[in-house]
């Protein structure tokens, strides 16, 4: 089998790539290699999976919005399995920065697409995000809730991928999966997202900003539950099923990816404060504009197709994330 993944470089897609080696499947993976975070540490992952694979990976340095060099890279190899983790990310950062997400998450995407039905790809995986469920209020996130009042433009991109693919699964009979990701973390995370500031912050005796005075609800879900559900998926593609309200029978599937046990923002600050022997200096802030108050996973639809079982608690976790991050920044690992 030989696997395609995009954002490689990235948080998930390292992670992935690394199991994928381990189990001595054929990957190749690009990444643009944006200045979104810290270069170094993308550059880091780069690194360690150069140093581990057996001649079983190669890497390559390219933007998926560029059709042209994309389509050579099909053209040059059969894939079984194209695996897009490669978008652009982060709320706040999309409110900002809009015409990024359009490239990335939209005419980036839609180049995939269209190599994954010119090259008859066999499976097509692509990374959503709890972020389209909004500000709904059903808890918890089920696939049956609407998803189509997002409220940032990040969600709104992620949201147009479902879509997106629906309609090329449809039409041309693709294998489809797509995985709504619930606030994934660990080591080698990603510098932008709150555990990773709070970490460092709190390390360095310095302030963190607390939204909503830390009265928000988290997923949390552990990057080796993510990899181990995402190992199954690749397996396993989707049959032809009915979908609801429709004559359309594509073999196209949606599935939340979470821990299923969402905890306060406040108790993962203590957490991370228990680890570090050091209490937290904070500043309370309110509600970010795009921000939402809770995300929870109903993970059912996962459990009965794949078995999934999340097995990492929020306290190992956060652990194992730290010891990293310690080895990573103050020790000899870089």
């Amino acid at each position: 089998m030989k696997v395609l993944v995009t954002g490689s470089a990235g948080f998930i897609g390292f992670h992935l790539v690394k199991k994928l080696v381990e189990s001595n499947v054929n990957v190749i993976g690009i990444d643009n290699i944006n200045n979104y975070y810290d270069v170094e540490l993308k550059l880091s992952r780069l690194k360690y999976l150069e140093n581990q694979s057996q001649n079983n990976y190669k890497f390559f340095k390219l933007d998926i919005c560029d059709y042209d060099l994309l389509k050579k890279l099909f053209e040059e190899n059969k894939f079984d399995v194209v695996i897009n983790l490669a978008a652009q990310a982060g709320v706040r950062y999309s409110i900002k920065n809009p015409k990024t997400y359009i490239d990335s998450n939209l005419v980036g995407f839609h180049n995939i697409l269209e190599m994954v039905k010119l090259f008859n790809t066999n499976h097509f995986i692509f990374a959503s995000s709890s972020s389209v469920y909004g500000l709904t209020e059903n808890i918890p996130f089920s696939l049956n809730n609407v998803t189509d009042l997002p409220i940032s433009l990040y969600a709104a991109t992620k949201k147009s991928n479902e879509v997106m693919a629906f309609s090329y699964s449809h039409l041309f009979n693709i294998k489809t999966t797509g995985l709504r990701f619930f606030t994934v973390y660990g080591p080698f995370g990603r510098p932008d997202m709150a555990y990773f500031k709070f970490v460092k912050a709190i390390n360095n005796d310095e302030i963190i900003d607390v939204y909503n005075e830390g009265n928000m609800l988290r997923d949390f879900t552990y990057i080796d539950d993510i990899v181990d559900a995402l190992e199954m998926i690749i397996r396993n593609p989707p049959k032809n099923i009915k979908h609801r309200d429709s004559e359309s029978t594509a073999p196209y599937r949606i599935f939340n990816i979470g821990n299923n046990k969402p905890i306060e923002l406040n108790k993962f600050i203590q957490i991370i404060e228990e680890n570090l022997n050091k209490k937290a200096i904070r500043k309370n802030l309110p509600m970010q504009q795009g921000d939402v108050l809770k995300t929870y996973a109903d993970i059912s639809e996962l459990i009965n197709e794949y078995s999934y079982n999340p097995k990492t608690s929020i306290e190992d976790g956060i652990k194992k994330f730290i010891s990293w991050y310690i080895n990573y920044y103050e020790g000899d690992s870089k």
